[in-house]
């Protein structure tokens, strides 16, 4: 256990986190990585594309 916290804090960062889900509830993983990617793809603050009235 030691070993692996230790990997787990060597490599995770702030630009490519590690995230540990327990997998013995199938239902609530694929909940917490729900949470995990829309909160990704929200920090991302994608905006579309501005246009111009030409090609609107």
């Amino acid at each position: 256990m030691e070993a692996y916290e230790e990997c787990l804090n060597k490599t995770s960062t702030h630009h490519a986190p590690w995230y540990v889900v327990p997998a013995d509830d199938k239902e609530n993983a694929r909940l917490i990585v729900s949470r995990i990617v829309l909160d990704t793809l929200n920090d991302l603050k994608m905006v579309y594309p501005k246009t111009t009235a030409k090609r609107r």
